[in-house]
């Protein structure tokens, strides 16, 4: 099955965007080799699924898979143009590779696949601190969150509220926001963590990033979920509230976003709100080209879903 985007409607918004490259192939991208353009490819919720759904008759039989993934990667990566490659949390539970192996299996792979940063998702805490701090010397990327605050446990210096990567002409930053661990979470599992307001956070990284660092595109990765029925904070809510933050790749929810959804944040601007889903299904990639005027950088990208 191939979902393909409706281009009409985000030409109208001035913006061309998609997601999700299928990990059993890739096409339909043009793809340039100058330094300037930037694929930033993405993942949410893998929870463990280092196999492919096993071909059971179930809705994802023989989806997803590790290796499918890293293959997927290196392709993009083959073309020649500049790569950014992030995760928005929930890397760990949903199968029995991290029961036996608490996370060491995942950290190592997606390390091997080459990430440049995650965040982190409620399940990433389910072998409590003492479990995620051990392993971390198998995360060669970084772990980024601003709302939460580690300064009186082990995890205080693993994570850092923000970082910038520069990637040919792009200067891009990248900070991270959590969700709510209290009745979420075992109290005994994040310990003393304390939560903050994730939109005040994400929003004051994203000012020091974009005005104080000139960056030229700021990202913030979320495990907020997508949207709610309640008043519940969301990657939505967080957008609309939002000033600095161009792009917003979201978790926790499982949503599956066959474009990213175009909304208006408080200084009129557009803001992209992203999901891949989850299980490592897909492999969300949004592009961005750029001449001399980075300030004028716009996304592109298409959507495949293979099945």
């Amino acid at each position: 099955m191939t979902f393909i985007m409706d281009r009409r409607k985000f030409l109208k918004n001035s913006v061309k965007a998609g997601i999700a490259i299928g990990l059993t192939g890739i096409s339909g991208i043009s793809v340039g080799r100058d330094r300037g353009q930037l694929s930033i490819l993405y993942t949410n919720d893998w929870h463990s699924r280092i196999d492919p759904f096993p071909m059971d008759g179930g809705k994802y039989e023989g989806l997803g898979g590790a290796a499918r993934r890293m293959s997927a990667i290196n392709n993009i990566r083959s073309k020649g143009q500049e790569t950014l490659l992030l995760d928005a949390g929930d890397i760990f539970q949903g199968t029995p590779y991290f029961n036996f192996f608490k996370g060491e299996l995942e950290f190592k792979l997606m390390s091997k696949m080459g990430y440049d940063a995650v965040t982190l998702g409620n399940h990433d805490f389910d072998a409590g601190l003492a479990g995620l701090h051990a392993q971390v010397p198998n995360a060669k990327f970084d772990i980024i969150n601003a709302n939460y605050d580690f300064s009186k446990n082990i995890m205080k210096d693993v994570c850092i509220p923000h970082r910038i990567f520069r990637k040919g002409n792009f200067k891009i930053g990248v900070t991270g926001v959590g969700i709510e661990l209290n009745n979420l979470v075992p109290e005994k599992h994040f310990g003393n963590t304390v939560y903050h307001d994730p939109i005040l956070a994400a929003n004051r990284e994203a000012k020091i990033l974009k005005e104080k660092k000139g960056c030229n595109i700021v990202i913030c990765l979320s495990h907020l979920g997508y949207s709610y029925r309640s008043k519940k904070v969301s990657d939505v809510h967080l957008a609309k509230n939002s000033s600095h933050i161009d792009l917003i790749l979201g978790g926790h929810t499982h949503t599956f976003l066959k474009n990213p959804v175009v909304i208006e944040n408080k200084l009129g601007k557009n803001v992209l709100v992203c999901q891949t889903g989850w299980a490592g299904i897909n492999l969300g990639k949004i592009d961005y080209e750029t001449h001399t005027n980075l300030k004028a950088a716009k996304p592109h990208s298409s959507m495949l879903k293979i099945c």
